[in-house]
């Protein structure tokens, strides 16, 4: 390696490990005084637990039962003119019953719920999602009501539904390991924020949250299994709630009963994915774009000198590879854990990064950028001109994962060039997982890519050996080359 190669090797790491540094070093917390403790499951993945429940004790045997006789909402300053706050529920706006262990944000649960716009659902584990009857909020009524009716036996959860209180169909079942003696059992109210997308660069779309509220009225409850001397029913919010300009001044969240009828409302969500918006080590990353572009120059000018010098391709090949492998691994292995130390350090919610993930996140960035190294160096020997190759290298690689990760393009043309571009390897690093139940905004961007990584690592590696054959090939006319 020259003297000129090692230092734009060096610029490469440097690049990686200072800017993932400085991003985690320059996040601030945006509360005033101490963050809450962001909610996590029995695993420690965050997760959203954020909801106002009317609750009361609940033995090992049991049942809750109820009669949902309405299910409203509010959306506040929706597009097009954000000037107006209106009724309506968002899809996922959730109004049941549920199990719980105690109020604490995270704790397991299982709950049998009414949603905006995708019918009963019987949700538990903060992942799990089973489907019972499709329908719409809007058909919910005196006239045309929803039953819903939860059991527990020991550690298992039952969830039912019924259109007359008569016949039941069983939605689904949960085993709840651990779930104490005394649980708590009663109603909840939830809505997550309304998302929509304002338009930026070419077609992009930029994500934009606006506070909404569920609000459920319930006309018949009954329970059995009630502990001795549970008393009266009681009515918290589960996670930080009331604290918004709708809540303070308009209609506050919470739970009122009049002649028997119980309305409740609220805001929020339970789901898998955290409403604080965990960071993923994806994002530590943001100097591997700068890291790539080095290397696709690099590889690229070795294609070319081997090209003019006669050199032999497959050693050239292998030294840059390696080159760029051994530059790679060291700078995202000590990035991303560091980073992600650094982030919890200062209370800033970070998603969960199990061993084996963040080693194959590791290694499988390490090989991508190792093998764009080796597709530039193979253009290099092709065209055998270094910065016609290079400059191809970073349209085919280093500009499709620049327009994706940063939201430029509509996100079709987004998820397609990540797809059929060698840049579809970057597929790797993906840590997250999409999930029906939760709306948001699954695209490269936000760290959601359209392959699995295996399939990316396999699209690279397919360009790759193409651009390497077509210099095979070429060797009988150019005798000079080994």
């Amino acid at each position: 390696m020259t003297k000129k190669t090692l230092l734009a090797l060096a610029a490469a790491v440097l690049s990686v490990v200072a800017l993932g540094l400085l991003y985690a070093f320059g996040n601030q917390s945006s509360c005033d005084g101490p963050c809450p403790a962001a909610a996590t499951d029995s695993g420690g993945a965050l997760v959203s637990d954020r909801f106002w429940l009317r609750h009361r004790d609940l033995g090992t045997t049991g049942a809750i039962t109820v009669r949902l006789t309405s299910m409203t909402g509010t959306i506040t300053y929706p597009p097009p003119d954000h000037d107006e706050i209106v009724p309506g529920l968002t899809p996922w706006a959730k109004v049941g019953v549920i199990v719980k262990d105690g109020v604490r944000p995270g704790s397991p649960y299982a709950a049998l719920v009414m949603t905006g716009s995708h019918g009963v659902r019987f949700q538990y584990a903060y992942t799990e999602d089973v489907a019972g009857t499709a329908g719409s909020a809007s058909g919910v009524s005196e006239q045309s009501p929803r039953w819903l009716r939860l059991t527990r036996t020991g550690d298992t959860v039952e969830g039912f539904e019924s259109a007359d209180g008569t016949a039941w169909r069983k939605v689904g079942s949960a085993t709840l390991p651990g779930l104490p003696a005394t649980a708590q059992v009663g109603l909840l109210a939830t809505s997550p924020g309304d998302l929509s997308l304002r338009e930026i660069g070419l077609g992009g779309g930029l994500e934009e949250v606006r506070f909404t509220q569920a609000v459920g009225v319930f006309d018949t409850i009954t329970t059995e299994g009630t502990t001795a001397g549970s008393g009266d029913w009681q009515s918290a919010a589960v996670g930080d709630m009331n604290h918004t300009d709708w809540e303070k001044f308009h209609t506050a969240s919470g739970a009122s009963e009049q002649n028997g009828v119980v309305t409740i409302a609220g805001t929020g969500d339970i789901g898998p994915i955290s409403e604080d918006g965990g960071i993923s080590a994806e994002r530590t990353l943001s100097g591997l774009l700068v890291a790539l572009i080095i290397l696709l120059v690099v590889g690229a000018r070795h294609g070319a000198r081997t090209a003019s010098a006669g050199g032999d391709l497959r050693r050239g090949a292998v030294r840059i590879g390696v080159a760029a492998f051994a530059t790679a691994l060291p700078a995202i292995g000590v990035t991303v854990p560091v980073s992600m130390a650094i982030l919890a350090g200062k209370d800033i919610p970070v998603d969960q990064l199990p061993m084996l993930t963040g080693v194959r996140v590791v290694l499988g960035l390490a090989a991508v950028l190792a093998l764009a190294t080796v597709f530039a160096y193979g253009l290099g020997v092709v065209l055998r001109r270094a910065w016609t190759a290079a400059g191809v290298a970073l349209a085919l690689v280093a500009l499709p994962y620049a327009v994706t990760v940063v939201p430029f393009l509509p996100d079709v043309a987004g998820t397609w060039l990540l797809r059929l571009t060698p840049a579809a390897g970057f597929a790797v690093q993906q840590t997250l997982t999409e999930y029906t139940q939760v709306t948001a905004h699954y695209t490269p961007a936000n760290g959601y890519y359209p392959l699995p990584g295996w399939a990316g690592l396999a699209v690279l590696c397919a360009y790759t050996g193409v651009v390497l054959g077509i210099a095979l090939r070429r060797r009988p006319a150019e005798p000079g080359w080994r």
